[in-house]
C-alpha cells in the first residue's frame, strides 16, 4: 500500500523556501507514529531540508544528481524506481516533496492528510485532491493552544474503487 503523508495550509501548501511554515507537535507524533518502521520516499531536497535522518525508518531517496550518495539512504531516480526499492509487503509512505507528491498520487492507495486551517505564503504546494477518487475514512479536529498557533485536522482518505 503507498500513502501519501502530509501537513497542508488551506490551499494545499507545503512549505517554503525548503521548510514548513507551521510548527505542529501533535503533527509531528502523529507523523513519527505513523511512519516509523517503514519505507519513506522523498525527494533530494526534502531529505536535505532534515537535520539528520529520521530514526527508525529506511529513506528512499529520488534524486536527478549522479553523485548523492547519504549514509545507509537507498537513492534512485524515479518515483517507480523507488516503489521497486521497497518490500511489497509492507506499507510505503511518500514524504514529499510537492513534485514527488504530483508524481505518486495517481499510484496511491491512501492520503494521511494535516490541514492546517490558515491559508499561508508558500512556493511548494500539494496536489488537487479529487474527491471523486477519494472516500474520506477519518477525520479528527483539533484547536488551537499554547502548543499549537493554528486549528487543524488530521484526515484520511482512501482511494475509491482501487
Amino acid at each position: 500500500m503507498i500513502t501519501l503523508i502530509a501537513a497542508i495550509g488551506e490551499n494545499n501548501e507545503l512549505g517554503k523556501d525548503n521548510q514548513l511554515i507551521w510548527h505542529l507537535p501533535e503533527d509531528f507524533k502523529r507523523f513519527k507514529s505513523i511512519t516509523s518502521g517503514h519505507y519513506i520516499i522523498m525527494g533530494r531536497k526534502t531529505f536535505e531540508s532534515f537535520p539528520k535522518p529520521l530514526p527508525n525508518r529506511t529513506h528512499v531517496i529520488i534524486t536527478r544528481q549522479n553523485k548523492f550518495a547519504p549514509e545507509n539512504c537507498i537513492v534512485v531516480n524515479s518515483i517507480k524506481d523507488a516503489v521497486e526499492a521497497c518490500p511489497k509487503d509492507q506499507p510505503i509512505f511518500v514524504i514529499g516533496g510537492g513534485e514527488i507528491y504530483k508524481q505518486s498520487i495517481a499510484t496511491a492507495d491512501q492520503l494521511e492528510l494535516t490541514k492546517v486551517h490558515h491559508s499561508f505564503d508558500a512556493d511548494t504546494f500539494f496536489p488537487e485532491i479529487d474527491l471523486e477518487k477519494w472516500h474520506l475514512d477519518f477525520e479528527e479536529f483539533h484547536t488551537k493552544d499554547e502548543k499549537h498557533n493554528f486549528d487543524f485536522t488530521f484526515l484520511r482518505y482512501s482511494r475509491k474503487n482501487k
